[in-house]
């Protein structure tokens, strides 16, 4: 199975998004629960980040 790279992937998982935003891993976490419908979605029992829209969300914030 081909793997699809970071940057391709419609959603990431808090790991994944943490790796590539250079975030840490709860902070991720606590952005992702705060956001639900924004930027990110719960699925089964995993929260995953939007890419594009969290992408949006980082450049429209002076801090986070």
């Amino acid at each position: 199975m081909e793997q699809i790279p970071i940057n391709e992937k419609y959603s990431l998982t808090i790991q994944e998004a943490s790796e590539y935003f250079s975030i840490g891993v709860k902070k991720m976490r606590r952005l992702a629960e705060e956001n639900v419908g924004r930027f990110s979605v719960f699925s089964g029992n995993r929260y995953l980040i939007l890419r594009e829209k969290f992408e949006t969300f980082l450049s429209q914030c002076s801090a986070i």
